[in-house]
């Protein structure tokens, strides 16, 4: 791979593109927007990091963009979406924190719930959407506008502006609707399809993935973070066009209620299954962890019925994907992926292509 110090040997600087939602795509992003200059471009480096990369990797993408899924129907956002007509901000604040100069004191601002009165159980980042929207009359202008405000490094798009809702197949025959009811149903989801079924994608979205340099879908729950994006028309055709390098980052574990007992080739497969007819070419490289979880940890996630998921690499290699496999596991109080190291692998997978098409 290359080094993430070759900037001044490429062309431009990167365009990515992070499809996905809920804390999958929120940590991602924490990772890739250290590469992202920051609106006056005097971003202070990272003192654990080489002087070399101190220097240059801050240059290193030019326009990060995250494409963000709008289904969810619980908590303050469903209460929001409900009485005010608007999409649902949870996801998308999330972004916004993830992608803050001052990530810190914006998380503490935007996370406050109020606990009592009217306001009791709304948090103070969606309340500040909402405002904006009434404001500008438009949630995506309200999100743009917010991104202003915040001096955010990217830009954070709805999925679809569309009012819609998630509904799925499952095995026993029924048909459940609402995320929410979706995440907490015990039987397993065999196709999910939003309602209405018809809806497009903002224009700008399209426009990112067409011009992007590296394209990511993951990590997230497989069908309300993940595959809900790709049933917006247009959004899986446009990355199956892409010439970007597009990367699936596999989840750690699976997912009760949406992936128990699904191997990494299987993720795939789902998301391969309902991408709008497009049954091949969605993915370059599969990003999957294969450290070994502490026992503590894999204790940790048993009580809650899930499990490591299975890496069953050469079936991946066998649906035209290259896995890039490694350590890209942090354990904490919860179990995520190191996104410093997983940012840094995404975009040398990038480079490495990006220099290579380059002339001699």
């Amino acid at each position: 791979m290359s080094s993430l110090s070759t900037i001044g040997q490429l062309e431009r600087p990167l365009r990515v593109v992070a499809i996905g939602g809920g804390t999958g795509l929120s940590t991602l992003l924490r990772g890739l927007k250290r590469y992202v200059p920051v609106q006056d471009r005097r971003r202070r480096p990272r003192t654990d990091a080489p002087n070399e990369q101190r220097a240059q990797s801050s240059d290193l993408i030019s326009e990060l963009a995250a494409v963000v899924t709008v289904t969810d129907d619980g908590g303050s956002s469903g209460r929001l979406r409900e009485d005010l007509k608007i999409l649902p901000p949870g996801d998308i604040r999330n972004c916004m924190v993830a992608l803050s100069e001052d990530e810190y004191m914006l998380s503490k601002l935007f996370k406050y719930r109020f606990d009592q009165g009217e306001l009791q159980g709304h948090s103070f980042g969606n309340l500040f959407l909402a405002a904006l929207c009434h404001i500008t009359g438009d949630f995506a202008k309200a999100v743009q506008t917010s991104s202003h405000i915040l001096a955010i490094r990217g830009r954070i798009f709805p999925a679809t502006m569309e009012n819609v809702t998630l509904a799925a197949e499952m095995q026993n025959g029924t048909i459940v609707r609402g995320e929410t009811n979706i995440t907490h149903s015990e039987d397993t989801i065999l196709e999910l399809r939003l309602e209405p079924p018809e809806v497009d994608p903002l224009p700008e979205t399209l426009e990112a993935i067409a011009n992007a340099d590296l394209i990511t879908l993951g990590p997230g729950s497989l069908y309300t973070s993940l595959i809900t994006n790709l049933l917006v028309r247009g959004i899986p055709e446009a990355i199956a066009e892409s010439r970007a390098t597009r990367v699936f980052v596999c989840n750690l574990m699976t997912q009760a209620n949406e992936s128990l007992g699904l191997t990494a080739s299987q993720h795939i497969e789902k998301i391969l299954k309902h991408a709008g007819g497009v049954s091949k070419d969605l993915f370059d490289y599969a990003l999957i962890n294969t450290a070994p979880i502490s026992p503590s940890t894999l204790a940790q996630y048993a009580r809650e019925g899930q499990e490591p998921i299975i890496n069953d690499l050469e079936r991946v290699r066998q649906l035209g994907v290259e896995p890039i496999t490694g350590k890209f596991l942090h354990e904490g109080e919860v179990l995520r992926h190191d996104y410093d190291l997983v940012a840094k692998t995404l975009l040398e997978l990038c480079l490495a292509r990006v220099r290579s098409a380059q002339p001699a």
